[in-house]
């Protein structure tokens, strides 16, 4: 393949076509393909079936997704309108549960409605088409403002780990977790970077290990079941995740697997640092044991990745998108506005 994955953009507004442009994850790293979607429920599907996924990138693919629904619209009614965008809001909700993103920017969006009462829809629609573009630009923003922060955290030729894929396939640009891979590479930092690839749906061997690799990074792809022999061989220095939701307590949910890398952290003294804008902090969740957690399909582990079904037909399969890692196992919480939980707290 020819297409440089790090030159294509992660989500994008067509205004020419009315189309939210996304790169097709569920076809990465075979082919990079973009996906013209019109219609909310083709937005809904490619949410809900991960064709784009990660926190960031799903609240910006919502933002442009609900715009687009404004579009459709047919009426001059405000009240009307307003009812009309409130549903279309909450189906496109209900494509992910986990991840806050999707519902903080959607909240977002409809306070530009509400806040524009008495104007016209052509300007609602024009308010709502800006605010979705400022939400992309934003995210482009904080990832690198994370990095910059996280970079403190790390020295020079260090080994890091990091765990699904909290990247720039999962944002705008940069990336969460990686975000300091990406501003330390530009710096000749060199460092030796670990993927887990992130059983089911192998996340980080299709997409962190191919992205980090685009990027001339030095990655090493491991099985989720190898974390704990390359700590104990002194091969990681740090762990870097993303997060889905982040609790009020400081407990985050991240993807499946997540809080058995922050034990074996925890085991073997390497810190742990989640990175994470602050639109993913929900203070309206108390703690991680409050956090719906997504369960997916069985196919996803017995069927998906091959020829023929790898178990014996009756087994049954518990398949959560998401675990919760307590917040005593987290080191530091990295945001765009500072690092909280170490002597670096601002």
């Amino acid at each position: 393949m020819n297409t440089n994955i790090l030159d294509m953009e992660t989500v994008a507004l067509d205004d020419s076509e009315c189309a939210l442009v996304i790169i097709d994850q569920t076809q990465l790293p075979s082919r990079a393909e973009y996906l013209h979607l019109k219609t909310q429920g083709e937005i809904w599907t490619a949410i809900r079936e991960l064709q784009v996924r990660g926190a960031p990138a799903i609240g910006d693919a919502a933002a442009i997704g609900i715009y687009l629904a404004a579009l459709e619209i047919d009426t001059n009614d405000y009240a009307e309108f307003a009812q009309r965008f409130h549903e279309a809001a909450d189906y496109l909700n209900s494509s992910r549960p986990t991840a806050v993103n999707l519902s903080w920017a959607l909240n977002r969006m409809e306070t530009v409605v509400k806040n524009a009462e008495g104007k016209s829809i052509p300007e609602i629609r024009s308010l709502l088409h800006d605010e979705a573009l400022r939400i992309k630009q934003e995210d482009i923003d904080i990832c690198k403002k994370i990095g910059e922060h996280a970079l403190t955290l790390v020295k020079p030729g260090m080994g890091l780990l990091t765990h699904c894929n909290a990247g720039q396939l999962a944002t705008a640009k940069y990336g969460t977790a990686t975000a300091v891979m990406y501003l330390g590479h530009q710096k000749g930092y060199h460092f030796k970077i670990y993927a887990d690839e992130t059983r089911p749906l192998l996340q980080g061997a299709r997409l962190t290990a191919y992205e980090l690799s685009a990027a001339g990074m030095d990655v090493t792809l491991i099985c989720d079941n190898m974390a704990s022999t390359v700590m104990k061989n002194g091969w990681i220095d740090a762990v870097f995740v993303g997060c889905d939701r982040v609790a009020a307590n400081g407990d985050v949910a991240n993807k499946i697997g997540t809080s058995g890398v922050a034990i074996l952290a925890k085991h073997y003294g390497i810190p742990f640092y989640v990175c994470a804008p602050t639109s993913t902090i929900d203070m309206n969740t108390p703690t991680g044991a409050d956090i719906h957690i997504e369960q997916r399909p069985a196919a996803e582990v017995i069927d998906m990745w091959y020829k023929e079904r790898m178990s014996a037909d009756g087994v049954k399969v518990y398949n959560p998108a998401f675990d919760v890692t307590d917040h005593e196992l987290i080191t530091a919480i990295v945001t765009e506005d500072g690092i909280w939980g170490t002597s670096k707290e601002p």
